[in-house]
């Protein structure tokens, strides 16, 4: 990884000094745990009609939407995911004080599997089933388990209501406090980490601009140019899991 060890220094510093720092993530992060992206070029909108998930559709069909959501949850998952470096080292800056939250864009869960306490997710979490009557929340396999075996879709155990994936369809609000949450965070940061984001998906691209707007400092780690790419005052183009344990390691060290 070629990164420049004086920035690595400056951005170790801006974290270790900061009253407030956050670190928001988006797919970059979890694509080394062997979850694809969706929108890259192999992405999994390449193979799958984005209209098929859509609330629309759910609403309209949902033992047809379950069907597709079985099929793209296999292959996001196969036979399990486990966080990597990237995780992990987002769960011990918060552990060691360096870090107050994670907002993130994916769904995957991996950052509570890691140990991160403080993390909003913008996009839900597809670890989770909600039910359309009862707002009830449940695991997400034991519904997938009883939708493979032929209850399609599966049902509420408390109300007889439709489950649905506890994550934010096509045609769907983010939900209001979580946004209300991560820009808060924004808002109150002095360093703003951003890692494994595009920066192409709003409403979460504006966050780490709106927390420039308020004198933060920003810093990026991803693999390509970002949008706010020259507007950061440490922009890493690398690989997550090797950037993010060095700059922890010289966080700790500074």
């Amino acid at each position: 990884m070629d990164v420049d060890e004086e920035e690595l220094r400056f951005a170790a510093g801006a974290i270790r000094d900061a009253d407030s720092a956050v670190a928001m993530t988006g797919a970059g992060v979890s694509t080394p745990s062997g979850i694809p992206d969706f929108r890259g070029p192999n992405g999994l909108w390449k193979e799958y009609d984005p209209g098929d998930f859509h609330i629309s559709r759910f609403e309209s069909d949902p033992a047809g939407f379950w069907a597709d959501r079985l099929s793209m949850v296999e292959d996001l998952y196969g036979e399990g995911v486990e966080p990597n470096a990237a995780h992990e080292t987002l769960a011990d800056l918060e552990r060691e004080g360096h870090l107050d939250a994670v907002i993130t864009q994916n769904v995957d869960g991996l950052h509570q599997a890691a140990g991160s306490e403080s993390v909003v997710e913008l996009h839900g979490n597809g670890q989770r089933v909600v039910c359309r009557g009862c707002d009830a929340r449940a695991d997400a396999e034991r519904a997938r388990r009883r939708a493979r075996d032929g209850e399609c879709p599966p049902a509420c155990e408390s109300c007889g209501g439709v489950l649905k994936p506890d994550v934010v369809l096509f045609g769907e609000q983010l939900p209001e406090d979580a946004l209300y949450r991560a820009h808060a965070l924004a808002q109150g940061a002095d360093t703003f980490l951003v890692v494994g984001s595009s920066l192409s998906v709003e409403p979460a691209a504006s966050l780490p601009e709106q927390a420039a707007r308020r004198g933060a400092t920003l810093v990026v780690a991803n693999l390509e140019r970002t949008p706010l790419s020259d507007r950061a005052e440490y922009d890493f183009r690398a690989d997550v899991t090797e950037a993010l344990p060095r700059l922890t390691e010289t966080v700790r060290s500074a």
